[in-house]
């Protein structure tokens, strides 16, 4: 082989390798679902089991691909129970997630607080069959309702509540939302401020001042005491937010 083609086959040799490294680095990871991702997303659900999940006997499980809590005329509750996420508080974050809800009322926890026996208090990203409060922010035996749908608000140091703008279109949303069907639910927490958003409607946007108002905390979803209801939850992702 003559120098030049010996020259040739190195430089293509070297190439390939190049082209092949910057694939290997450039392929997004992959969740727990199989789905690709990018790095900073951690999947929560692997589609088929409650791993990484712990719940009261009986009112949880999975089906359709989903982690479907139910309850029936045979299971009713005394009190709210709650699926907890096992993987610890977590602070500043993003979760998007798609839910649908069949009858009853439900939500998903978020910097909350593990009261033990599967019963949780703090922030909830609001969820209901009648679509009262589908998309508010209420805490969980704690203050109440902290913003309505549709609302921009600000939390005093003293914890009242005070209205300073709009989010979305409440009839638009009536209109367009459909609880029965899969919609995406995204929640994002930085610091004190705090936004919900179902599909393209930002429903809350909060600033919270409360001289008590929680910077961390665990995830969770909520089977609500009341008629026999369905709730389900698929695509979940978390990314923890850098301060």
């Amino acid at each position: 082989m003559s120098r030049k083609n010996f020259f040739l086959l190195c430089v293509t040799c070297l190439m390939f390798q190049m082209a092949t490294v910057g694939a290997t680095i450039a392929a997004p990871q992959k969740s727990a679902s199989g789905k690709a991702e990018s790095a900073e997303w951690i999947g929560l659900f692997d589609g088929k089991t409650l791993d990484g999940w712990k719940g009261a006997e009986g009112l949880w499980t999975v089906a359709d691909g989903a982690i479907t809590g139910t309850t029936t005329s045979e299971t009713k509750l005394a009190a709210n129970s709650f699926l907890v996420w096992q993987g610890g508080k977590i602070g500043d974050f993003e979760l998007k997630l798609k839910f649908r809800i069949e009858n009853g009322n439900s939500g998903i926890q978020f910097r909350s607080e593990d009261l033990g026996d599967f019963h949780v208090g703090g922030y909830q990203a609001d969820i209901d069959s009648k679509k009262r409060y589908t998309g508010i922010l209420y805490e969980e035996r704690m203050r109440g309702i902290l913003c309505e749908r549709g609302k921009k608000v600000e939390v005093g140091a003293d914890n009242k509540v005070k209205e300073v703008g709009e989010t979305c279109d409440g009839k638009a949303f009536s209109e367009k939302v459909d609880e029965s069907q899969w919609n995406q639910y995204t929640i994002v927490a930085k610091g004190n401020h705090i936004t919900q958003t179902i599909n393209d409607f930002v429903t809350v946007d909060l600033i919270d001042n409360g001289p008590k108002a929680a910077k961390e905390g665990i995830l969770a979803f909520q089977i609500h005491v009341g008629p026999p209801m369905k709730v389900q939850f698929k695509d979940i992702q978390l990314k923890k937010l850098s301060k």
